[in-house]
């Protein structure tokens, strides 16, 4: 079968043909990840078609070659399939201009970087890529240093990744080792969209819609958004004209999704992966499930915050939960249930925290965090291995070895758990309460009796 290149454009139904045709690159984003190309790279093409401009994309791969060399062979398109329980959408995105690899082609990638035509810099690096000295801040940290010397013109360096005040958090990592200047912005971001990792069921979709072969493919909800601070002093696409939301506070739309969507998405990985569900769907038929998550929506996230005017968190989770039972969206809870140690943090334990300080008690929050011990001593309740894929996991695997009780052993990891979060005692005891349930009944009983007694 042919692969899905420009000359085979012709070829496949035109109402999956891209709508644009590539323009010039303003655009570095770093990532190639699966979530990028289904979000991102769509609102830019959308933008584009909606309002022109120099804006494709140069994206660059901070590690594996796998994407590069896909996108190169097809001349930088991928198709994005959006799928849910009526049916199946495959359309082509032509908004990549270049791929670079940056280990191999550092330099290219820095005076990229440097060049007056780029004006944006997106990330999708997930949040472990920011800490001090990472390849991703040493990147971006050579390439605006060079930008600076070269008297290149404003740029916006955007964060895409799930972290509060993620603009915020990588300017203060940037400007650790360089002067900025006031015409380089951080804007404030919020995203979302369900992408579950590309399986032979992906390209076997394509191949089916589009009547060629794609390895960059992408699946995905057909639900997307993205929220963004403007602050763009060199100029933007037309975001906005392809319904992203332009805004002067982020702020409460990212407490919103962090703590509603991603939070209880974590939760349902750690609770299904530790009962043997494979997906998030197929876990939330767990019986007594549904009703826990409802619970920690109304009694625990939406009291710990205040979300954007006229939302309902308790709606907007409702919302989420439909999404995440859609059985045509087989996102696996062991891929959520990845690099916890950085996830937590802010899908979970600001939550608590802040439940804390208006005098309530975190108890479904404190399952999550018990649920999260029992899925990182790394067996189901079947016995069944689970892998423990996390940047803290040597850390963590010393504390589950050492003597002693686990949760506290645990609770003792102040990377994770903040010292007044891990000495405050309802949280401690709540936390011990559920990790004896979950480890004496397991997760199916555990979920019964407190759905019922909710």
């Amino acid at each position: 079968m042919a692969r899905l290149t420009k000359d085979a454009l012709s070829a496949i139904p035109a109402e999956a043909r891209p709508t644009i045709d590539t323009p010039g690159v303003g655009i570095v984003h770093l990532g190639v990840g699966a979530f990028h190309r289904a979000h991102q790279a769509v609102y830019t093409e959308d933008a584009i078609a909606a309002g022109g401009g120099d804006w494709a994309i140069a994206e660059v791969a901070p590690n594996s070659t796998a994407v590069v060399d896909a996108m190169r062979a097809q001349d930088g398109l991928f198709s994005v399939t959006s799928l849910s329980g009526a049916g199946a959408r495959t359309r082509v995105i032509a908004a990549v201009g270049r791929v670079l690899h940056a280990p191999s082609e550092r330099s290219a990638v820095t005076g990229l970087l440097a060049d007056p035509a780029i004006r944006v810099v997106t990330l999708t690096v997930t949040e472990k890529a920011y800490q001090p000295g990472s390849a991703m801040v040493k990147l971006l940290v050579d390439g605006i240093r060079a930008r600076i010397t070269a008297g290149a013109p404003p740029l916006a360096v955007v964060s895409c990744d799930n972290l509060p005040s993620n603009g915020s958090q990588l300017r203060a990592l940037i400007a650790e080792a360089v002067e900025l200047p006031k015409t380089v912005t951080f804007p404030r971001t919020m995203v979302d969209r369900i992408v579950p990792a590309s399986t032979d069921q992906t390209y076997a979709l394509v191949r089916n819609a589009l009547g060629v072969e794609d390895q960059a493919a992408v699946e995905a909800e057909p639900y997307k958004q993205w929220v963004i601070e403007d602050a763009f002093p060199g100029g933007r696409p037309a975001w906005d004209l392809a319904g992203a939301v332009l805004t002067d506070d982020v702020a409460p739309w990212e407490q919103l999704k962090l703590r509603t969507l991603n939070g209880v998405h974590s939760t349902v990985a750690y609770l299904g992966a530790v009962a043997g569900y494979e997906t998030i769907a197929e876990a939330l038929r767990m019986p007594g499930l549904t009703d826990v998550l409802r619970q920690f929506i109304a009694d625990e996230i939406a009291q710990s915050f205040t979300p954007p005017p006229g939302v309902s968190v308790v709606e907007y989770g409702d919302e989420v939960l439909e999404r995440f039972a859609d059985p045509a969206i087989r996102y696996r809870t062991i891929q959520v249930a990845m690099d916890g140690s950085q996830k937590l943090p802010y899908r979970v334990l600001r939550t608590v925290i802040d439940s804390r300080a208006r005098g309530l008690s975190p108890r479904v929050g404190a399952l999550v965090v018990a649920a999260w011990m029992r899925f990182a001593e790394g067996t189901a309740d079947d016995g069944t291995a689970l892998p423990l894929n996390d940047p803290m996991a040597p850390q963590i695997k010393a504390k589950l070895a050492a003597s002693g009780s686990v949760v506290d052993q645990l609770l003792s990891l102040t990377d994770i758990f903040p010292a007044e979060l891990a000495a405050d005692e309802e949280f401690r005891s709540l936390v011990h309460e559920w990790y004896h349930a979950l480890t004496t009944h397991g997760v199916r009983a555990t979920l019964s009796a407190l759905g019922g007694a909710s």
